[in-house]
């Protein structure tokens, strides 16, 4: 064995986990969700800079609002999961570096005074947290369904504002009937991995 995490744990986090095409119509409560962030908020990212937002869509409103954002084909995921959230990346996540990287707090100004890096900053540690997120979800013994096929403008417009850009929706919940398509295969080790 060359991993420290129990087996269980690998299968429940990776090997047996899916992607959740139906859910059962258990709620997903106030209380996973924080035991999921609290749990995975100490995933790294650079300069603690911490820039995914989660904005929850729990009223009928909101659900039926966001499912006409979505592609045909997410809309009766989405509009029958327990739990949707939109995750996304504050542009102006620097305005917390002070607090966040205490020892370095001019790194506010010296590195992300301009917007355009910030964005490019934003989004790559943003979708760094929210796999972080879909591993969580996992660990709380739901499914998780990440989707990028929406209006990101709509969304945008719809449910954050100019400073967020949305990075995708996920359903959250117990897996229902048939929740699952087929595995899809994946690279070998000696496809990736190199050496130099």
């Amino acid at each position: 064995m060359s991993l420290v995490l129990d087996p269980a744990a690998q299968d429940l986090l990776f090997r047996e986990a899916r992607t959740a095409n139906t859910f059962t119509d258990e709620p997903v409560t106030e209380e996973q969700v924080q035991a999921i962030y609290d749990l995975v908020k100490y995933g790294p990212t650079a300069f603690n800079q911490s820039p995914l937002r989660i904005t929850l869509v729990r009223s009928p409103e909101a659900r039926e609002r966001l499912v006409a954002l979505m592609a045909e084909g997410n809309q009766p995921k989405t509009a029958a999961a327990p739990l949707v959230a939109i995750l996304s990346a504050d542009n102006e996540f620097h305005e917390e570096l002070p607090a966040l990287f205490p020892h370095f707090p001019q790194a506010k100004d010296a590195f992300f005074s301009e917007r355009q890096v910030r964005e490019g900053a934003a989004a790559m540690n943003a979708t760094l947290q929210a796999a972080y997120f879909i591993i969580g979800v996992r660990a709380a013994g739901l499914a998780a369904g990440p989707m990028t096929g929406l209006d990101f403008e709509g969304v945008r417009k719809e449910f954050l504002d100019d400073d967020h850009t949305p990075l995708m929706v996920v359903n959250i919940g117990k897996p229902g009937p048939d929740a699952w398509f087929p595995r899809s295969p994946r690279l070998a080790y000696e496809d990736v991995v190199t050496t130099v």
